[in-house]
C-alpha cells in the first residue's frame, strides 16, 4: 500500500488506504482511505476523510486479570486514550498506537479472543477497537468484532451506563466524519506540482 505523505507527490496511485501512519489515521484525525487515477498519468483524484472527534476509554481491573469498560467518551481526534486501572492502584495511559500493539499480540496467540475479560478484549471491543477499525488498514478488527453478539460484548461493560455512553462515544465519531474529493492536476507537463480542486461531504 502506498501512503501519502505531506508535502509530497504520487504520481501513479491506485489505493490509498487510512494508511499504515496511525498519526495521520488516528492521531490526527485525518486519513486518505482512497484514490484513483485515469489515463493521463498527469492527474489523479483521492477520496480523503477526517474524523473530528476520537474518543477517551475507562477500563478498570475488577479482578486478578479481569477487566470491564467503566466509561467512554468523545474527546479531539488528536486526543484518544485508554485509561487503564489496576488493583495495585496504579494506571496505564495507552494512546491507539499502545492499544493496537497489545490487541495485535493477544490475536497472535489467541485466535478466539474477545471470550474472556482481558483487557485487550477490553480495548478492541470497546471504544478503542472501534475507533481503529475505521482505519482501513487495521479493518481485521472488525472481523473479531463482528463475531461478537450484542448480549456478550455488553459484558465488558461495568453497567448499562458504561455500554450507553461507549454507544454514544461511537457515534459522536461517525458523525464527526468528513469526506472530501481532491483533483491534483501539474500544471505544464509532469514536473510542477500547481493545480488542486476539491469538493467535500459530511457523514456517511
Amino acid at each position: 500500500m502506498t501512503q501519502l505523505r505531506k508535502g509530497s507527490f504520487i504520481r501513479k496511485v491506485k489505493d490509498i488506504g487510512m494508511g499504515g501512519a496511525l498519526a495521520l489515521a488516528l492521531l490526527s484525525g485525518t486519513a486518505f482511505v482512497s484514490c484513483s487515477s485515469n489515463d493521463d498519468e498527469s492527474e489523479y483524484s483521492y477520496e480523503e476523510t477526517t474524523y473530528g472527534k476520537g474518543i477517551r476509554s475507562y477500563i478498570k481491573e475488577v479482578s486478578p486479570g479481569e477487566f470491564k469498560i467503566i466509561s467512554e467518551e468523545n474527546v479531539p481526534a488528536n486526543s484518544s486514550v485508554a485509561i487503564v486501572s489496576y488493583l495495585d492502584g496504579h494506571k496505564d495511559t495507552l494512546n491507539p498506537m499502545a492499544a493496537k500493539a497489545l490487541i495485535d499480540q493477544e490475536i497472535r496467540s489467541n485466535p478466539h479472543m474477545g471470550y474472556h475479560g482481558g483487557l485487550s478484549s477490553m480495548l478492541l471491543y470497546g471504544g478503542m477497537g472501534y475507533l481503529l477499525g475505521r482505519n482501513s488498514s487495521y479493518s481485521y478488527m472488525n472481523n473479531y468484532r463482528d463475531r461478537m453478539d450484542a448480549e456478550r460484548s455488553r459484558s465488558f461493560y461495568a453497567n448499562p451506563g458504561a455500554w450507553a455512553s461507549s454507544r454514544s462515544a461511537t457515534l459522536g465519531v461517525e458523525s464527526s466524519r468528513s469526506v472530501r474529493t481532491v483533483t491534483t492536476r501539474p500544471s505544464g507537463g509532469r514536473k510542477g506540482f500547481f493545480g488542486r480542486s476539491s469538493s467535500g461531504r459530511s457523514g456517511g
